[in-house]
């Protein structure tokens, strides 16, 4: 009797370490960190977990290789030759907007001890603060200054973006905040009052950017 039997048919989305990152990055995305379980992610991808583990070992290793794989995504790479502050805004933007599309990259980057996400961004930074002159005495503390504000900012941004409050639109909620900082009692907070214009008219990006500037202007200062 003829064996009727017909054979597995092969998988046209065969599964690669490309495709497992994406899921994971949704995952981490929608449920943060503790969303991202081997469980979820073979129930996703609809397969086992000996499959995944083929290509990524843990957990450790797949939230390094996410946050690997999403900054990569975002940094917009400064052409040969470019001016050191143009290269460091390039990558300041580029770490700013993945951690605004992904907050849970923020806490992975600063997470001891750094992973080479980390260091590279730093390596960076640290190269083009160099290029610029900075004192080799200032170099450290200056390079350590923009990445610790790079990442907090970015984070921060992150939160605020995804408030309650934000989920509106954002000029409304500018001005909304604005008219509060107006009302203020003028004794106790002379300084907010006087801001409230620039709140409301304010582009985070720009604000973003203007605090490197500042960071490297104190450095020059510092020869």
């Amino acid at each position: 009797m003829a064996n009727t039997r017909r054979s597995p048919e092969r998988r046209v989305d065969a599964l690669t370490r490309e495709r497992i990152l994406d899921v994971a990055i949704d995952l981490l995305d929608s449920g943060g960190e503790s969303g991202l379980t081997f469980r979820a992610l073979a129930s996703r991808l609809e397969t086992g977990h000996g499959a995944i583990q083929w290509h990524v070992a843990n957990k450790s290793e797949l939230l390094k290789a996410a946050v690997a794989v999403a900054v990569a995504r975002a940094m917009d790479e400064p052409g040969p030759g470019a001016p050191p502050r143009e290269a460091i805004h390039a990558v300041a933007l580029g770490v700013f907007d993945a951690i605004d599309a992904h907050p849970w990259i923020g806490g992975q980057l600063a997470r001891p001890p750094w992973q080479a996400t980390m260091l590279q961004i730093f390596e960076h930074i640290g190269r083009q603060v160099q290029a610029l002159g900075a004192p080799a005495a200032a170099q450290f503390t200056s390079t350590s200054a923009l990445l610790h504000y790079i990442i907090g900012a970015g984070g921060q941004n992150a939160t605020n973006s995804r408030s309650p409050v934000a989920l509106g639109d954002r000029q409304h909620v500018l001005d909304t905040i604005a008219r509060n900082w107006e009302g203020l009692d003028p004794n106790e907070y002379p300084f907010t009052r006087t801001m409230a214009g620039q709140l409301r008219e304010h582009d985070d990006r720009a604000k973003f950017l203007a605090g490197i500037d500042f960071i490297l202007a104190g450095m020059m200062v510092s020869r």
